[in-house]
């Protein structure tokens, strides 16, 4: 290989504590030293991993996935296909690997990671679940499908249920605000603004649609404590969670925006922590295409933001899609590493996508940039990466390492072994507390049962029982059942207050 191609590797790459991507190749000759990384300390510096279809990307996840856990850093990540369940295994020695570890110069040796496995269903993991209330209107419109106005009217219902201390925990009790406000409560709007039947009727069609479904199950309690996703092994590994969606493929606005409050939730809770040796956590994006698409203006500012500024949370955000033109400028601007797997040219829309990826990397006399990313193999990339520095290095193609966990899916056996851990059982009971639907309903009773009582003769009274010691003035006001309520009722808007990690605080928090 060139002497110059190996020394600018060696300039760009030098070794440290770093995750291990392969070795440089050049004109066909792969070159085991420099050996191709991502500094640990960057790794909140975000990253991006594309590539065409078969290319390799979902296996250089997994690499970098399992190498961080080995690193002590917990990592989320979603498994939109059922292909990446194989990183809770050790690997299998074949051909293959064998000789892409000699090529690359690696110590490739099989071993499985600590993994925890969550689903949306229940079904393949510990149930994720988030309250109507703290995934927010934005979120929550994303997923409806609704529109500007729509969007609006849900906001208002959102605002007048904080204001009233009605708690959106499930489906249920946000189709009792619904209709409560479109008929008796209408009234009660005149501060807020009016809403149209025909918008309500619009926002409860469209959540039958989404019941019908299944996705009412994933709007409940308990809701999913974030804390559980940054947990260590005993000897020091970091948790592997791995959210298996295989049962859900067909609704992937649902999960594609459940990953984003997620995001949202832990950018509201995590501190800030600055510059550290290694990020808290590192969240990967699958098919991250769905969370761009037909999102509005508001959201895609507000994704923009979590991704530009979570980084001083200590966590970082890899997306992974086929093409970076499925990621807006904005975020993409944001994204220091980049792993770009082969791309086709077979139409002319793939040819301007491509010629758009190739600008988005830094120049280099090595490379036809455009040329490479046209003619590299399944298994290498096109890898620029940020140094310790900070500094981008020119990209150098390379031929990936295979990961040391098994590169195919658990079996159905192997999986349901896996499903029955603390944090499943944990999860698996819903809970079905007092909130807006209980609290309307209540007030409807009693307004019939006042209704009644007026209506109804007088009745003969038995003898009042002998007097007993009256209560000082003092226990009596704070024993009222009104005084209880409000006490009640006060913790609970605060706590709705605080679990919200609704886009539109994380908006006011950010001005």
């Amino acid at each position: 290989m060139d002497a110059k191609v190996i020394a600018a590797a060696q300039a760009a790459f030098p070794a440290s504590n770093s995750i291990t991507l392969g070795a440089v190749v050049h004109k066909n000759e792969c070159n085991p030293e420099p050996t191709v990384g991502i500094p640990l300390s960057m790794m909140n510096r975000h990253g991006l991993i594309a590539g065409a279809t078969g290319t390799g990307k979902t296996k250089t996840l997994q690499l970098i996935a399992e190498q961080l856990s080995n690193a002590g850093v917990p990592v989320f990540l979603a498994d939109v296909k059922g292909d990446v369940s194989g990183i809770a295994a050790a690997g299998d020695v074949s051909d293959r690997t064998t000789q892409r570890a000699k090529e690359t110069g690696y110590n490739w040796r099989g071993s499985a990671s600590p993994v925890e496995f969550l689903s949306l269903s229940g079904k393949r993991g510990a149930q994720l679940r988030a309250t109507v209330s703290s995934f927010g209107p934005l979120l929550l419109s994303k997923i409806l499908g609704l529109n500007d106005t729509q969007t609006s009217v849900l906001t208002l219902v959102f605002k007048y249920c904080d204001d009233k201390g009605l708690l959106l925990l499930d489906f249920s009790d946000l189709r009792a605000v619904l209709q409560y406000l479109s008929e008796d409560g209408a009234a009660e709007l005149k501060d807020y603004g009016s809403i149209s039947k025909q918008s309500v009727s619009v926002l409860l069609r469209q959540m039958v649609t989404l019941e019908m479904a299944g996705a009412a199950q994933f709007f409940g309690e308990p809701e999913f404590d974030l804390n559980d996703l940054i947990q260590y092994e005993r000897d020091g590994r970091g948790l592997v969670s791995v959210l298996e969606l295989s049962d859900v493929q067909d609704k992937p606005v649902l999960f594609s925006t459940f990953m984003l409050w997620m995001l949202a939730t832990l950018y509201n809770h995590l501190p800030e922590v600055g510059d550290i040796e290694k990020p808290k956590l590192v969240f990967f994006f699958d098919e991250a295409h769905l969370l761009f698409k037909d999102a509005s203006d508001a959201l895609l500012d507000e994704v923009e933001k979590v991704v530009r500024l979570i980084r001083s949370k200590g966590v970082g955000i890899f997306f992974v899609t086929q093409n970076p033109r499925d990621v807006p400028q904005t975020v993409l601007g944001q994204l220091g590493h980049k792993v770009q797997h082969a791309l086709r040219a077979f139409t002319p829309d793939d040819e301007a996508a491509l010629k758009s990826a190739s600008r988005t990397f830094p120049k280099t006399e090595f490379y036809d940039v455009q040329e490479t990313l046209t003619t590299l193999g399944i298994g290498e990339a096109l890898v620029t990466v940020l140094t310790a520095k900070g500094v981008p290095t020119p990209p150098f193609a390379t031929r990936i390492v295979p990961p040391a966990t098994r590169m195919g899916p658990l079996t159905e056996a192997e999986l349901g072994q896996r499903c029955s851990t603390p944090q499943v059982k944990k999860y698996a009971v819903a809970i079905d507390r007092e909130s807006a639907r209980e609290k309307l309903m209540a007030r409807a009773t009693g307004e019939q049962a006042e209704t009644s009582e007026e209506a109804a003769p007088a009745r003969k009274t038995k003898a009042a029982p002998a007097a007993k010691e009256e209560p000082s003035a003092w226990d009596s006001f704070i024993g009222s059942p009104v005084v209880k309520q409000a006490a009640r009722q006060a913790a609970r808007t605060a706590t709705s207050a605080i679990t919200r990690g609704l886009m539109q605080s994380l908006m006011k928090s950010l001005k």
